[in-house]
């Protein structure tokens, strides 16, 4: 397999600002509302952007300063006067909006009235937040680290949390925000963008308070699989345990009867994986188990 190798000083910044775009995506978005001094009020979307940390609550994104010409953004100049920012979060009614306000508009114009967005007071900070938007969080800046001074060097703006705001309509039954009704968007490179929804969900069991047996102990005839995918292998190493002997007996008596009538050696080895391949997309990794081993 060819690979194409690139140092970042050896080409442009523009070319590998691109470059980081593609790769690292999708992002998710902060579409930060600020203020300045005087109470002219700011709107614009970041997709360097997440969370990194629970206790404080702290989410980080940077506007970077421009590749063209090395100026700063209205965000960046705003949030060192009133170091105050709701990060208000982008779903899929509203991207089209979120990406009209990122336009540049010369300083003091409100991007809220020039998107069509509805400007909701805070309760703790002077930006207002999106009405529109899912989830929004009200932040104290706590510290701006500038990574260089040319042109696409980074801010990073570091904020806490200190309140929430969550719409109901996108809350489960247990009061937790529903991954499918939030219908998040993320930002890809170029033009393109992500709908966090649909098909493009899909759930991990998280092996958090369980050690899965790995790699190393799945048996050579699975570990080298024409067919299994590396994405198959993980699912199948992420138990805690193989079935038992009698278990995979009693199973393939039971279901396997006909498969191991209609084919035998490599072929029948073949048709056994394919067969577990299509219970592992059904996310019925045991009974996966109980078809592989013999």
């Amino acid at each position: 397999m060819a690979i194409k190798t690139i140092a970042p000083k050896e080409v442009s910044v523009s070319e590998f600002h691109n470059i980081l775009l593609s790769a690292v995506a999708p992002r998710p978005i902060a579409f930060a509302s600020t203020i300045d001094s005087l109470g002219n009020i700011n709107l614009s979307p970041f997709s360097f952007f997440n969370a990194f940390g629970a206790n404080p609550p702290i989410l980080i994104f940077s506007p970077a300063r421009r590749v063209r010409d090395n100026t700063t953004k209205h965000t960046l100049e705003n949030i060192r006067e009133v170091p105050e920012v709701v990060i208000n979060v982008v779903n899929f009614a509203m991207v089209e909006q979120t990406s009209l306000a990122s336009t540049e508009y010369d300083k003091g114009v409100n991007e809220f009235i020039k998107a069509g967005f509805t400007q909701v007071p805070s309760v703790l900070i002077r930006p207002p937040r999106v009405g529109e938007s899912p989830v929004a969080f009200e932040c104290k800046v706590l510290q701006i680290i500038e990574t260089g001074s040319e042109g696409g060097a980074g801010n990073l703006v570091i904020c806490e949390v200190i309140l929430a705001h969550i719409k109901e309509e996108i809350l489960d039954e247990k009061g937790k925000i529903d991954t499918r009704k939030i219908d998040l968007v993320g930002r890809m490179g170029g033009e393109w963008y992500c709908r966090a929804n649909g098909e493009a969900l899909f759930e991990i069991p998280k092996p958090l308070t369980t050690k899965g047996i790995g790699f190393d102990q799945l048996p050579e005839k699975i570990r080298n699989s024409s067919v299994l995918t590396g994405n198959n292998l993980g699912r199948l190493a992420n138990v805690e345990k193989l079935p038992s002997a009698e278990e995979i007996q009693a199973y393939q008596d039971e279901k396997l009867q006909n498969l191991q009538q209609s084919f035998s050696g490599e072929e029948l080895l073949l048709h056994t994986h394919k067969y577990a391949q299509e219970l592992l997309q059904a996310g019925k990794t045991y009974e996966a188990w109980l078809v592989l081993l013999k």
